[in-house]
C-alpha cells in the first residue's frame, strides 16, 4: 500500500510553505539539543556502526547533515518531494544523500534494502504523523530496511504530549507561530497510544532493545521564552539475536 494523496498533498503543501530560514519548523530543533542527544542513546546500541544510516523523515535536513558528520554513509529520505528539495538546497556541499520514499510502499522499502543493505535507521516523529492505516505498513518497513544486522532508533510523543499540543492549539492567542502550519495543512499528530507503537514494531517483527522518556524539543518558545518541549518517548529496536 501507499499514503493517500491527501496525505501526500498536505506535507507537500506544507514543505513548499517552508522557510529555508533554520529553526522556522516547529520540530526542526537544533542538532546539539535532538539528534546529539538521541545518539549519545542510539550509538551504544548499534551492531554495526559502519552500515548505512537512514534518516527517515528527514525534512529539511538539518539532523541528516548532523550524522553525516558521524557515520560514513548517511541517506535522509522523505515522503515530500518539496522536503527533499529543501534538505539538497540546505547542503550544497552533499555531505548526505537524498531521495523520496513512502515509506509505508513496501515495494519502496524492499528496492531501498536491495540498494543499500541493512541499515541503521532515525525516525522522530513520523508513527504519529501517519494515519492510522499507515503505521503497521510504516513499522514494516522499518523492519525491512534494518534486516538482520541494522538498529532503529523511534523518537515518538508520548500519551502526555496530547493535552500539551491542544493546549498550544487552543490557547486563547491561537496556537503559536511555528505551530499554526501544521494545523492549517491538516498534518497535526495522532494520538496513539505507548502500548500501540509497541505493538505496531513487534507485529513487524522488531524486537524493543532499550526504551524510556525524553522531552522532544521544538523551536517554539512559550510567551516567558521557555522552549516548548513535548513530552517524548524514545526506542531502540532491531531483529531478535
Amino acid at each position: 500500500m501507499s499514503v493517500t494523496s491527501r496525505y501526500r498533498q498536505a506535507w507537500e503543501g506544507f514543505w513548499r510553505e517552508a522557510s529555508d530560514e533554520p529553526g522556522s519548523v516547529f520540530w526542526d530543533a537544533e542538532p546539539p539539543l535532538t539528534a546529539a542527544v538521541h545518539l549519545g542513546l542510539f550509538e551504544p546500541l548499534l551492531a554495526d556502526p559502519a552500515l548505512p544510516l537512514i534518516d527517515l523523515g528527514c525534512g529539511n535536513g538539518t539532523q541528516t547533515r548532523f550524522f553525516a558528520g558521524r557515520f560514513p554513509h548517511v541517506i535522509g529520505v522523505d515522503l515530500a518531494a518539496a522536503a527533499v528539495e529543501h534538505a539538497r538546497r540546505a547542503d550544497p556541499a552533499g555531505q548526505a544523500a537524498y531521495r523520496q520514499l513512502d515509506a509505508t510502499d513496501k515495494t519502496e522499502a524492499e528496492t531501498l534494502h536491495a540498494e543499500l543493505g541493512d541499515a541503521n535507521v532515525y525516525m522522530r516523529g513520523v508513527l504519529h504523523q501517519c494515519e492510522p492505516d499507515d503505521r503497521r505498513p510504516l513499522a514494516d518497513a522499518l523492519a525491512t530496511l534494518v534486516g538482520a544486522r541494522g538498529r532503529a532508533f523511534l523518537v515518538e510523543p508520548s500519551e502526555a504530549a496530547g493535552a500539551v499540543l491542544r493546549g498550544l492549539a487552543q490557547s486563547p492567542e491561537g496556537p503559536p507561530a511555528k505551530l499554526a502550519p501544521v494545523f492549517r495543512h491538516g498534518i497535526a499528530p495522532g494520538e496513539v497510544s505507548d502500548a500501540a507503537v509497541t505493538g505496531h514494531l513487534t507485529a513487524a517483527g522488531l524486537t524493543v532493545l532499550e526504551a524510556g522518556e525524553l522531552p522532544l524539543t521544538t523551536t517554539e518558545h512559550t510567551a516567558d521564552g521557555t522552549r516548548i518541549r513535548i513530552p517524548s518517548t524514545w526506542l531502540v529496536v532491531g531483529r531478535a539475536v
